[in-house]
């Protein structure tokens, strides 16, 4: 069983004693355990690859992805498993006075990095950011390194992976603005599964649907930052 992941802490990363964890995989784990399927082989990748990988079969589920009615046109995606707002990952202070999309598409000379198809693209545009304003990265850590380095202003994604890398990567001097819910709600996220795999996905559901909001549940993704109140948004 061939599980997708991207390197975007706190969901997936690989830790100190270079092993991969995160909330996607410690969940992904969970399920298996509970279907019985011992062959549970974790695949990195770039979000890119995450759809095309389910239709051609390099892997049967992927680590959590926003819903959109686009994306469904391609894949089937199970019950949410996280809701999160986004947030703009900036240098430390953030010294352009950032607080959401609206203020970057104000200032005609921001820079706004984004990973290739994900949803935080869209959402810029949508609130006026300009193409000329975004730089497309394929990698987290590429987006990140370039908003360190001074040659982007802010990278939009979730809040979420921006607040578990700043705590991996300290010596970055980068932090955090969320963007709030008055501006854009928290978007839910779910494993996916080709068009095809529509056992594998009711099985994952019937899982998930005992599990989520479960002490055990609650206890697990704690150790990655997430609140109850995070995970009353998913809870059965």
């Amino acid at each position: 069983m061939k599980f997708a992941y991207l390197i975007e802490p706190p969901f997936n990363y690989v830790d100190t004693n270079g092993d991969v964890t995160g909330c996607d995989v410690e969940l992904a784990r969970h399920v298996f355990q509970e279907l019985e399927i011992s062959d549970f082989e974790l695949v990195e990748t770039e979000f890119a690859e995450l759809l095309p990988g389910l239709d051609d079969g390099r892997w049967r589920m992927t680590t959590g992805l926003f819903a959109t009615d686009e994306r469904r046109q391609t894949a089937q995606f199970s019950r949410p498993i996280w809701a999160l707002p986004d947030g703009l990952l900036v240098r430390d202070g953030n010294p352009l006075d950032f607080t959401g999309y609206r203020s970057l598409a104000s200032n005609s000379d921001a820079r706004l990095a984004v990973i290739r198809d994900q949803f935080q693209h869209r959402s810029a545009v949508e609130f006026g950011v300009s193409d000329q304003q975004i730089a497309v990265f394929e990698t987290y850590t590429e987006a990140a390194k370039a908003v360190r380095d001074g040659a982007i202003d802010a990278y939009a994604s979730v809040g979420r992976a921006h607040s578990g890398f700043i705590e991996q990567h300290t010596d970055w001097k980068l932090d955090l603005v969320l963007v709030s819910t008055e501006e854009k709600p928290p978007a839910f996220g779910s494993f996916a599964f080709s068009l095809d795999d529509t056992s594998l996905l009711n099985d994952v559901d019937a899982v998930l649907s005992k599990f989520l909001g479960s002490d055990t549940h609650r206890q697990m993704v704690a150790a990655f930052g997430f609140s109850n109140a995070e995970v009353d948004l998913v809870a059965v």
